[in-house]
């Protein structure tokens, strides 16, 4: 053994062994990554380019503006806080925990499936309301059909045809997840995101607000997220709900505007 300290690679060898053991092999690292490749699904879902057709909707907001209730920072961040976010926690949120429950690929419960479809329609006071969720459910439902082959999401599409059931965005969101093998708590995050991002982002369309506002009110009610899953996830089936008489009115008078930008 060299008993020279400056020259002594004996000790240096046994500390490269040590480091070269702590690190992952490719073969870990590999199933590290896959097993949170239900990420990358829930970020190509919520992201603007992934064609849903939700751009085209401001889910009640333009009608708002219309009626002079929402009309710069502080209303909209009113209706965010006070309208948006209170609809996720009783409604969307639960219809897509439910919906997540229901959806096990192992054994579907096709019947609950269908009630909740129905319901998350009969939920939609405004015809406007109501076309939106249809058209962005179905588009959602056969896009995670057409993407990933899965026999769950085929499954749905044909139960859907055979019983005439509505789509839901809510109850699409939770097919999503649950094909791309997702947790519930990421697809109940995801539908948050886009549901707040979708409103600020028709903000700057209709309103005299920017991108730093918006992504300041973004981040506010995202600071909420956490408490909102978690009081969503345990609202039982028979106390799903929320209604918000103005935004209704506000949505039912949209559809016969002179004007407009949004299709609702």
């Amino acid at each position: 053994m060299n008993s020279d300290p400056a020259t002594n690679t004996d000790k240096v060898d046994e500390a490269s062994c040590r480091v070269s053991e702590m690190r992952p092999t490719v073969t870990e690292t590999r199933q590290d990554a896959a097993s949170t490749f239900w990420l990358l699904g829930l970020l190509q879902a919520g992201d603007s380019y992934y064609p849903t057709g939700a751009y085209a909707h401001s889910f009640g907001l333009e009608g708002l503006v219309q009626t002079g209730v929402v009309r710069d920072r502080a209303t909209l961040r009113d209706f965010v806080l006070l309208s948006v976010l209170p609809n996720l926690r009783q409604a969307e949120l639960p219809l897509a925990a439910h919906a997540y429950a229901a959806l096990d690929p192992i054994a579907p419960d096709w019947a609950r499936v269908g009630e909740l479809c129905v319901l998350a329609h009969a939920l939609k006071s405004a015809r406007e309301a109501r076309t939106a969720t249809e058209n962005i459910g179905r588009q959602r439902a056969e896009l995670v059909a057409t993407l990933h082959a899965h026999p769950l999401a085929k499954d749905y599409l044909t139960q859907a045809a055979a019983n005439g059931w509505p789509f839901s965005s809510a109850v699409s969101a939770a097919l999503e997840g649950r094909v791309m093998g997702a947790p519930l708590e990421a697809v109940l995050a995801g539908v948050t995101y886009a549901s707040v991002a979708g409103v600020l982002a028709a903000a700057m369309k209709v309103l005299r607000i920017g991108q730093n506002a918006t992504q300041a009110l973004l981040t506010e009610a995202l600071a909420q997220a956490p408490d909102l899953i978690a009081a969503a996830s345990v609202v039982p089936l028979d106390e799903i709900g929320w209604f918000n008489p103005w935004l209704d009115i506000a949505a039912a008078r949209h559809e016969t505007a002179d004007g407009r930008m949004f299709i609702s």
